[in-house]
C-alpha cells in the first residue's frame, strides 16, 4: 500500500521505538523482568508489544489490567530500573536508519521525533547511536499527553509554527497512526514493528512500508 508523495513536507516526525530502533525484544523482556520483581503474571510477548509506543504509566495500567496507582507505580519503577539500570545492552537501529536520516537531513529537510520515551531515555538512546544531531526538535512521553493523543504533535507544530498540513507522521503502532488521523496529518505506517499492517491500514496511512530502504526511498521521492 503506497501512494506516490507528492508533497514536500515542512517537518517529518518520526516515532523512535519499533521505528527507527529494533528495541521490541529488550522492552518485552524488562517488562516480564518487572512483573516478576512485582510478583505479578507474566505478561506476554504479544502483549507487551502491543502496548509498545503508550506513555509507561498507561501502558503498564493497560497491559496489566490494573486501576491500582500504587502498583502500577511500584511496576512502572521496576520496569525503569531493570532498563535503565540492570540491562545495559544498547538496542540497535535498524539497518539503513543512520544513512536514510543523513541523507534527508542534507536535503533540506526538517526532522523530528514523538516518542514514547521518557526524555532521559531517548537522550540516552541517541547519545549510544549518535543520531541526536539528525532532530531539529522532539516531543517525549514525560513533555506531552500519551499517545494517542495528538498533544505532541500540536505541540512540535506549534513550536514550528506549522499547520498539520505541513507535517508527515511516521510510525509503527496504531497510536501514531490515530495520533496524526485526528488532526489530519497526513502519516505513513511501517510494518517491521509491533503492529500488524491490517491494524495500521484502519487509520488510512499515506503509505505503510516494508523496511528501512522502503521507506529511504519514499521520503526521498517527495515533493
Amino acid at each position: 500500500m503506497q501512494e506516490v508523495m507528492t508533497k514536500q513536507y515542512e517537518l517529518i516526525i518520526f516515532d523512535w521505538d519499533g521505528t527507527l530502533m529494533d528495541s521490541a525484544a529488550k522492552i518485552v523482556s524488562c517488562m516480564q523482568k518487572a512483573a516478576a520483581r512485582c510478583d505479578v503474571a507474566t505478561p506476554s510477548a504479544e502483549a507487551v508489544s502491543h502496548i509498545i509506543g503508550i506513555s509507561l504509566k498507561p501502558a503498564i495500567k493497560q497491559l496489566f489490567n490494573i486501576d491500582d496507582d500504587e502498583l502500577a507505580e511500584r511496576l512502572t519503577l521496576a520496569y525503569k530500573e531493570v532498563y535503565l539500570g540492570a540491562d545495559t545492552t544498547p538496542c540497535p537501529l535498524f539497518d539503513g536508519v543512520t544513512d536514510m536520516l543523513s541523507d534527508l537531513k542534507d536535503s533540506g529537510n526538517v526532522l523530528a521525533v514523538a516518542t514514547g520515551k521518557a526524555r532521559r531515555g531517548l537522550n540516552r538512546a541517541w547519545e549510544q547511536t549518535a543520531t541526536g544531531h539528525f532532530f531539529t526538535t522532539s516531543r517525549c512521553a514525560d513533555e506531552a499527553d500519551s499517545k494517542p493523543s495528538p498533544d505532541m504533535l500540536l505541540q512540535l507544530l506549534e513550536e514550528r509554527g506549522l499547520s498539520a498540513g505541513q507535517a508527515l507522521m511516521i510510525g509503527d503502532t496504531t497510536y501514531d497512526m490515530q495520533m496524526a488521523q485526528a488532526i489530519g496529518m497526513d502519516r505513513v505506517g511501517v510494518s517491521y514493528g509491533v503492529h500488524a499492517p491490517v491494524n495500521l491500514a484502519k487509520h488510512h496511512p499515506k503509505a505503510i512500508v516494508h523496511s528501512i530502504a522502503e521507506l529511504h526511498d519514499l521520503l526521498m521521492t517527495q515533493g
